[in-house]
């Protein structure tokens, strides 16, 4: 038995697809996603049929894609109470699409949700099913490994707001919930646990102005006051129309090997560094 963590699929079902049976999942071992599955991809319908079921030995996490998708839903359901319209017409649902359109630009901003409508042909019943699994994912999932706690979140983890008080952060943080989805160069300045391990994703390694930036694979740091090491495995996968160096990243944590699948021209490679 293994347990493996991937995250930032963004869409990428068929990736997706391709790392498991490269790493040879099955029914014995254990896959832990640290969220955002779905936006900028081509098939984020397929990743979120998927996530209606995807097995006693998934575990789901949110992330910030996955949750925005859900207040996106949740806006199109007040619009749909106030007018009185209809979840499963369809002529309802793309009316209601519209008018949240008309509130704020920012609403759908990926087109996520205008593609399963218009393409898909989803009403706004199913919309709110997606979003329901959405709302019962964690912020993070805790296991034990090896005598540390391991700790898998999307954007970062720490236990105690309070730390940031005297700390000249990026930006500032409403709850643990925000910092648990949002936060990027703060989850390893100021984030971790005593003898822990943190995995996250959130900000691509193939962005070169963020902390994490390594040409695309995944980023390792080791905090020697907590014990503490730090994993980003967003590879930067929703990016690789526009950036060669892009890879999907899945970490086995028993030994903490690191599979690649990286595009290299019109074929899919999987690649394991040596």
């Amino acid at each position: 038995m293994s347990t493996y963590i991937m995250t930032d699929i963004h869409g990428h079902y068929d990736a997706m697809r391709k790392m498991l049976e490269r790493i040879g999942f099955s029914a014995s071992d254990r896959l832990i996603c640290a969220g955002d599955y779905i936006d900028r991809g081509p098939k984020s319908y397929e990743m979120l049929k998927w996530m209606e079921d995807p097995g006693e030995n998934v575990t789901l996490i949110r992330g910030n894609h996955d949750q925005e998708f859900a207040c996106y839903v949740e806006l199109m359901t007040m619009i749909l109470k106030k007018e009185g319209l209809e979840m499963d017409s369809m002529e309802d649902t793309l009316s209601i699409y519209q008018a949240a359109r008309q509130l704020t630009s920012y609403f759908d901003y990926y087109g996520t949700v205008g593609s399963l409508i218009q393409e898909k042909k989803v009403t706004l019943r199913q919309l709110a099913r997606w979003a329901a699994c959405i709302r019962k994912m964690p912020y993070f999932y805790e296991l034990a490994m090896h005598g540390r706690r391991c700790i898998i979140v999307h954007g970062g983890y720490i236990e105690d707001l309070e730390r940031l008080q005297t700390i000249d952060t990026d930006k500032s943080y409403d709850s643990l919930e925000e910092f648990y989805l949002t936060a990027r160069d703060d989850a390893y300045m100021c984030g971790g646990v005593e003898h822990g391990i943190i995995l996250a994703g959130h900000t691509p390694t193939t962005a070169k102005y963020e902390f994490p930036f390594n040409h695309g694979k995944a980023y390792r740091a080791y905090d020697k006051v907590l014990d503490c090491v730090f994993y980003d495995l967003d590879c930067g996968y929703g990016f690789k129309e526009s950036n060669p160096e892009a890879r999907l990243a899945c970490l086995r944590l028993e030994d903490r090997r690191i599979f690649y699948l990286r595009e290299i021209g019109k074929r899919s490679r999987v690649r394991i560094p040596i």
